[in-house]
């Protein structure tokens, strides 16, 4: 692969590695980047061999440092929104990939590239990074999907706080609030986030499919509507032959066996 893409992509054993590669720029979000990655999704989405995705950045310093500020300098406002509906569509791709998504983040995730992980399933990160939306001390908001997942992760006063004060987490601290998952030392980082890739992929995939949309949609209804919704997800996923299958391994004490039918 030519090192001027912006976007890598590798597949080995039904696990996909989608990989920022701008280090000079801190793998900074432009509108090149957001479209090879926009492809990229939406290749891995109709490819029934790939299970799960690990997206992640190239070298030590950045996971992403968000949206390129050289060009936001420049833009016009029309260019500005349009950068931020091509992230938000992203995203929102990423979020209903049908797929195991881990951020595996090896180093400042700032702005647009938090942004983007919090789009994600789950979120590993390196224990030098530092994680923040900065977004105000330029006079800017998060407006890539940070005001909506952000409190919905970590909730609206933690949010609150971080928004509007652009201050910066350690990965320890993100650990505490929720933001992030497991905190890794570098070498670690891509077999830590497959070996959890690959705990999830163990279980039943339609269970795991259905369980992550009931989050994904209950997060938009109320909470009795939520709960509605999960006890028709749980009512879905009786139909399945990996119901079957785990339920009667559990009454006869062994391991199940999914197909993920």
């Amino acid at each position: 692969m030519l090192e001027k893409e912006p976007v890598l992509y590798h597949e080995e054993k039904g696990i996909a590695r989608i990989i920022f590669n701008r280090p000079g720029a801190l793998n900074a979000m432009n509108k090149d980047l957001l479209q090879h990655l926009a492809s990229l999704l939406d290749k891995v989405r109709v490819d029934d061999a790939v299970k799960a995705v690990i997206i992640t950045g190239t070298g030590e310093k950045a996971f992403s440092a968000g949206a390129d500020i050289t060009f936001l300098n420049q833009a016009s406002p029309l260019e500005v929104r349009d950068l931020a509906r091509m992230a938000v569509s992203v995203n929102n791709k990423i979020e209903t990939l049908g797929k195991v998504v881990v951020a595996a983040m090896n180093g400042y995730a700032l702005g647009g590239g938090l942004e983007l992980a919090e789009a994600c399933m789950l979120r590993v990160v390196v224990r030098h990074a530092r994680l923040g939306h900065p977004e105000v001390r330029i006079g800017a908001i998060a407006g890539f999907g940070g005001t909506t997942r952000l409190p919905r992760l970590i909730g609206k006063g933690r949010a609150t706080e971080l928004l509007l004060t652009g201050r910066l987490v350690t990965a320890e601290e993100a650990l505490q609030i929720g933001l992030v998952h497991r905190v890794v030392e570098p070498e670690n980082l891509l077999s830590e986030t497959e070996s959890l890739a690959l705990e999830i992929l163990s279980q039943s995939p339609v269970a795991v499919r259905m369980t992550w949309e009931a989050i994904h949609r209950g997060m938009n209804l109320t909470l009795e509507e939520s709960a509605l919704l999960g006890a028709d997800y749980f009512g879905l996923v009786a139909s399945t032959d990996d119901f079957r299958a785990g339920t009667k391994a559990f009454l006869e004490k062994t391991s199940p066996s999914f197909s993920g039918r």
